[in-house]
């Protein structure tokens, strides 16, 4: 039996990558909300808000850890899997891969340990200032990643030199056309994973019984965010998708299954495209639908993938997944408005709202998973746009190891999850048995090394 080192590489490289982006993201935005859950302590003086930022750093902790391992593993393949890919541009990636570890991972790591045993054992504004410093290294440590990530989609500021990439503008690297976009997208769609895993979590603890001032407080915050930021992430994704059209227009035809450029081009709700024939079957669709948002008019023209035959990338799995991403966002915002109108509306939480909030918790994850299925498939056939296509990066490493490998990642990376799943569960039961009956932070928390008063 044969095996494809190329297909199996990209499917091993997408298999870490989809484990490893499932922690960041939550990383990314607790680390603010615990500063707030903090900062309302500080200024109330209420002892459930730091109930509440006990339960959910132990939360920030653990998706940090597997958040590290699952990174290191990663970027080893840069060296095994895809050596074309440094080889090339490693003048450019290299640097800023750098640069997230030494201005955030370390920050992260640092402050970590202050943020989780030291609330007795440093002033309270040390401690404040750590939680601080380890949110801002995580947001510090997206800005890096989507910088590189972003630059392979639109390369900018550099100059190839016997088939090397040589940076000659750095400023351009950073601030690459599509980096503000992705930078803003992936910011809020880490906010909405938080804020639904918060809710859905604290949905479970209401289920189980609890009705303690810390679970509804982490419950409204949660809430309250999801329902902020959706309607700003529909804004973002609309900005984001009329740049990648004027960046990376293939990739649009393929989302849209659009194969003639023309004007007055149906949105296609659903389809089954046949690359073959280069159609789609059983279309449902809106009327000028894809024309009206792309370019603002029922005539506005639209690429198609006729224009970039062999060049563009797979229509059916983008055409999938970036409608599983706008679903999941549409029920976000209906999930999310719902119940802010009855927790803010009328004080209460009812048990089939909260029956589906569990699910919905992870609903970022799937969302976040979507999206960058559909920016990293496509921006197929290249790996940097432009300039390194994939089939060109991959080593001369046997299909048959990749295929083991690959087989022994997915393996672990199932026991992993799993257990991080369980765990989430065991913190949200245990959180709710205690509920505000757990011993108060200003006498010592026996799980966080017995806190302080503020101001003490």
């Amino acid at each position: 039996m044969e095996f494809d080192p190329l297909l199996l590489s990209r499917i091993q490289f997408a298999a870490n990558i989809s484990f490893h982006i499932l922690f960041p993201t939550i990383t990314i935005s607790l680390g603010w909300v615990l500063l707030f859950f903090k900062w309302r302590y500080n200024v109330t003086g209420d002892h459930a808000w730091m109930r509440a930022y006990f339960t959910w750093v132990k939360v920030f902790a653990l998706s940090f850890a597997l958040g590290v391992v699952s990174g290191v593993t990663m970027s080893f393949q840069f060296g095994t899997n895809w050596p074309g890919f440094m080889e090339t541009v490693g003048n450019i990636a290299g640097p800023l891969l750098a640069y997230e570890v030494l201005t955030a991972f370390f920050l992260e790591a640092v402050f970590l340990g202050i943020m989780l045993f030291g609330f007795r054992r440093v002033s309270n504004r040390v401690h404040t200032l750590a939680t601080f410093l380890v949110a801002f290294g995580t947001t510090m440590s997206a800005v890096w990643i989507l910088a590189l990530n972003s630059w392979m989609q639109t390369p900018a500021g550099f100059e190839m030199r016997d088939g090397v990439a040589h940076a000659t503008d750095w400023w351009a690297i950073i601030f690459n056309p599509s980096f503000p976009y992705r930078l803003v997208h992936m910011l809020i769609a880490s906010g909405l994973t938080v804020a639904f895993l918060i809710a859905g979590l604290s949905a479970l603890r209401w289920l189980a019984g609890d009705r303690s001032e810390s679970m509804w407080k982490a419950l409204r915050t949660g809430v309250a965010l999801g329902a902020i930021l959706i309607p700003l992430q529909i804004f973002a994704g609309d900005q984001h998708g009329l740049n990648t059209l004027e960046h990376q227009p293939a990739k649009i035809a393929a989302m849209e299954a659009n194969w003639e450029t023309r004007g007055n081009v149906p949105l296609v709700l659903f389809a089954l495209p046949d690359e073959e024939a280069r159609e789609n079957r059983f279309e449902f669709t809106i009327p000028d639908g894809a024309s009206i948002i792309l370019r603002h008019h029922a005539e506005g023209v639209v690429p198609g993938l006729d224009d970039y035959v062999g060049e563009h990338p797979p229509v059916a799995p983008i055409f999938f997944t970036f409608r599983i991403m706008v679903g999941a966002g549409v029920l976000m915002l209906l999930t999310s408005w719902t119940a802010a109108f009855y927790l803010f509306r009328r004080g209460r939480l009812p048990k089939p709202l909260a029956l589906f909030m569990v699910p919905m918790a992870f609903s970022g994850w799937v969302a976040t998973l979507a999206g960058w299925y559909t920016t990293e498939i496509g921006r197929q056939p290249w790996l940097v746009t432009g300039v390194l296509r994939t089939a060109d990066a991959v080593g001369p490493v046997a299909g048959s190891h990749v295929a083991f490998t690959l087989a022994a990642y997915v393996a672990l990376y199932i026991v992993l999850l799993v257990v991080y799943l369980g765990v989430l569960v065991h913190l949200a039961l245990k959180a709710a048995k205690e509920g505000d009956g757990q011993p108060d932070p200003a006498s010592g928390d026996a799980a966080m090394a017995q806190p302080m008063e503020a101001g003490e």
